[in-house]
């Protein structure tokens, strides 16, 4: 008998309650290391290593790097719970969630995981099913009107510039902004990007 099958086994046989801590142990792990080291520097030895669990776990549990990676990255992000709710307030939360994210003066797991990842071509199709999946559907669903998916796209244009500009210039300028004023500021911009097209006459 294979030792892969063997460990299949024994996760069977295993309580749940053992099974989601050894699952949540892996995340944890690739998370760290993902941030540390990039993509391209983990491997599921070190993920399962740092786990403290067998590598046949981590295939198990998750298939692959590649979708290990999309899973540590949904879990981090909190956007999903900001797009959520009342859509007439929805340009303002997200202004608010920009405002947070801009405030944090730690380098974030997720910050880290993306910056050092983010050249991959497998992270690039996990970021495409990312930005599609938690952002831009979510968006749409919130929206009534034509054009909800290009009205949906250009706020998550929004959502996302944050990343580059934080990587090439730094925000010290925009935490040295009175953070009720940006808010305002992003709110506009917000509002404005989901707002149904006005139809100009001819």
């Amino acid at each position: 008998m294979r030792v892969e099958d063997e460990t299949e086994r024994a996760v069977e046989r295993r309580p749940k309650r053992d099974r989601e801590a050894t699952r949540r142990r892996i995340l944890d792990a690739a998370r760290d290391l993902f941030g540390e080291h990039g993509y391209d520097g983990v491997t599921v030895r070190m993920i399962a290593a740092r786990a403290e669990a067998n590598m046949a776990l981590v295939n198990r549990y998750f298939g692959s790097k590649a979708a290990l990676f999309g899973e540590v990255l949904a879990g981090e992000s909190v956007i999903r719970g900001v797009i959520a709710g009342d859509p007439e307030g929805l340009p303002r939360r997200l202004a608010e969630h920009f405002v947070r994210q801009i405030d944090q003066h730690g380098v974030t797991a997720m910050s880290r995981m993306l910056d050092r990842s983010v050249g991959h071509p497998e992270v690039r199709e996990i970021l495409l099913q990312y930005l599609e999946d938690v952002i831009v559907q979510p968006l749409v669903a919130q929206l009534e009107g034509p054009d909800a998916r290009a009205r949906a796209l250009l706020a998550s244009t929004i959502i996302m510039g944050g990343a580059p500009v934080r990587r090439l210039l730094g925000l010290g300028d925009l935490r040295a902004a009175d953070p009720a004023e940006l808010t305002d500021r992003l709110t506009a911009m917000f509002t404005a990007a989901l707002a149904p097209p006005v139809r100009r006459e001819v």
